[in-house]
């Protein structure tokens, strides 16, 4: 084997296990010995700090633009034999060394595998396909149309990619009950958890370990067996569960035809009029019903349905008399085109 060889092998092989320090280290030396070797040399026009530092990436980029370039003989040695070929090597190593670390970050988030450091973010925790996909895309309209631009967070234990890359954050995990695994979706910083699996009972273990880490968070889960509400809700009162209510939209379509439509249409964000709500502002001492019923339909062509107090957010009185209080920190449900987030309260309590 010739010296060079020997050489190229001891430079690539020192070069593929060096650290960005000591890459960062070897770059510094090499601009010293330039500039030094430049200036012994007499090549005063490149050595000053502007035009050096632009003639050093001109020349290790190989864009060679020619408006600097050595003008004296020992100064060409150094550009040809030093400085050109010394240069290019350690431009290829950095370019290639922050194209490769970009590439692992891509793949690590796109994968799932990195941490997130989210706060007062919205918490999907499962993966059930199409309906999942659904919910993200019902979740980024929603959040289009709020004041409140939470990051959503989708953190699911499926061997899958992120389903919308630069769209959501997502996390993958072994399981939903292990706190070394949570903590990568940061759970216990999560404004909003919402924990929809394709079996009930991680469902239940994933409600029970999230009310315990995250008391404070709005945490809502999802059964497809409704005896299992009460049973949760006995532990964790503040978990808001969701049953499915598909059979109970067939019995009502068949003596009410249209109630699935209706439901439907009031659920999506999509086309038509929603369902929101808004929770009534601390400067609103008491507001009756009839005030808010008459104004939010003249000022804000929305319709009241009900408010939920703030003291018992699981129970919804609906369409309550209108001689009923509503104070401030409960929350008004109502129907409108798009969520109201200007609500005119003080002129709903002149009408």
């Amino acid at each position: 084997m010739s010296f060079w060889q020997q050489v190229k092998r001891a430079f690539v092989k020192y070069f593929n296990h060096a650290s960005g320090t000591n890459v960062a280290l070897v770059l510094l030396g090499y601009v010293v010995v330039t500039w030094a070797l430049l200036y012994a040399v007499g090549e005063i026009s490149v050595t000053s700090p502007t035009d050096f530092v632009y003639y050093m990436i001109v020349t290790a980029s190989t864009v060679g633009y020619g408006d600097f370039s050595p003008t004296t003989d020992a100064g060409k040695w150094v550009v040809s034999l030093f400085v050109i070929p010394v240069g290019l090597s350690l431009f290829a190593l950095v370019i290639g060394r922050i194209a490769a670390w970009l590439s692992r970050q891509w793949q690590l988030d796109i994968r799932g595998l990195k941490s997130i450091m989210n706060e007062q973010h919205i918490l999907i925790l499962g993966w059930n396909e199409e309906r999942t996909l659904q919910l993200l895309q019902l979740l980024l309209k929603e959040q289009q149309q709020s004041t409140e631009k939470s990051e959503i967070v989708l953190c699911v234990k499926a061997d899958i990619e992120n389903p919308m890359p630069g769209e959501i954050e997502f996390v993958r995990v072994a399981s939903f009950n292990r706190e070394e695994d949570m903590n990568k979706a940061n759970v216990t910083s999560a404004k909003t958890i919402l924990i929809d699996n394709p079996h009930d009972d991680i469902t239940m273990t994933t409600a029970l370990f999230c009310s315990k880490h995250n008391p404070n968070a709005h945490i809502v889960a999802y059964f497809n067996d409704e005896s299992l509400v009460g049973l949760l809700q006995q532990h964790c009162p503040n978990v808001e569960c969701t049953p499915s209510v598909a059979v109970e939209m067939l019995a009502k379509s068949a003596f009410d035809p249209g109630s699935s439509l209706l439901h439907h249409d009031l659920l999506s964000v999509a086309d038509g009029h929603e369902q929101y709500s808004i929770i009534v502002p601390q400067d609103i001492a008491s507001i009756q019903v009839a005030d808010i019923f008459v104004q939010i339909k003249h000022i804000h062509d929305a319709i009241f349905i009900g408010f939920a107090k703030a003291d018992d957010k699981q129970h919804i009185i609906v369409n309550p008399s209108f001689d009923t209080h509503i104070f401030s920190g409960d929350r008004v449900f109502y129907i409108a085109r798009s969520r109201i987030n200007d609500m005119q309260w003080h002129d709903f309590l002149k009408g």
